[in-house]
């Protein structure tokens, strides 16, 4: 995988349409699927609704986001109604998040989030753009990157070094059960993910996620029985190969391929 843009390849004079095209381009040139190993994605047309890139082999689409600054809590994104709209689409995209460095022209990390780990919880509605704006009432909407569990960022490319693709391959197939799930069951599975993520921990114990009851209390406000939908959580990951049962009230986190 090369890093480094072509930069012949734009003919704009502002920087960010330049790194626009140079990164889209590198993606259509370097970047294969996540989702079955095909060593190209094709672009699709400028401007279709949410997604840039599909697969030709599996049909699977990917957004590309991109910018210099490492992405913080919050990724700045289109329509919230398109986006709420393609949320429950069996070809609602994944969404690559690419960091590039335009004095070096090359492509530092990149890592992609698969669409299972898109729910409702981590789309944010933005306020309506104001009555003088171009496109007054427009509302956008941005992603909770920050709610995202570790195990839906998948690294591609990590401070200028490729990660081995049998790597990212074993990592995307860690959790594509949750894509059979519906959104609400989707919504609480990962939530538990994130608790378990919290404790920091391989082993622990039932107690370690009990301590967020409160937490997940607030989340779910109209189920009264927050303790065993933990207990279902977690039986439903240890079926599912992510957790591994030890003993009465012990858990193990299993490790990454």
């Amino acid at each position: 995988m090369k890093l480094g843009f072509e930069e012949t390849q734009s003919p704009y004079a502002s920087g960010s349409q330049s790194a626009r095209a140079w990164t889209e381009r590198w993606v259509h040139d370097w970047v294969y699927c996540p989702n079955c190993g095909n060593p190209k994605i094709n672009a699709f047309p400028n401007n279709s609704p949410v997604a840039d890139f599909f697969c030709a082999a599996c049909r699977v689409e990917y957004e590309l986001k991109s910018q210099k600054s490492v992405f913080g809590t919050k990724v700045l994104d289109g329509s919230f109604r398109t986006k709420c709209e393609r949320l429950a689409a069996s070809n609602n995209p994944n969404l690559f998040l690419l960091n590039y460095d335009l004095k070096q022209l090359t492509v530092l990390n990149l890592f992609v989030v698969p669409k299972h780990f898109f729910v409702r919880e981590i789309i944010e509605e933005r306020k309506p753009l104001a009555s003088t704006a171009r496109r007054a009432g427009w509302i956008g909407s941005n992603i909770l990157h920050s709610q995202i569990p570790q195990s839906g960022k998948i690294v591609i490319v990590q401070a200028g070094r490729p990660v081995p693709k049998e790597s990212v391959l074993s990592k995307w197939n860690r959790t594509l059960f949750l894509r059979n799930q519906g959104q609400e069951a989707r919504g609480w599975i990962i939530e538990v993910m994130k608790c378990v993520e919290a404790i920091g921990k391989r082993e622990f114990q039932i107690d370690d996620i009990y301590a967020f009851e409160d937490q997940l209390s607030r989340l779910y406000p109209d189920n009264r029985n927050v303790r065993p939908k933990i207990r279902q959580q977690l039986q439903f990951l240890r079926d599912r190969g992510y957790v591994e049962f030890v003993s009465r009230g012990y858990y193990r986190l299993r490790s990454e391929s």
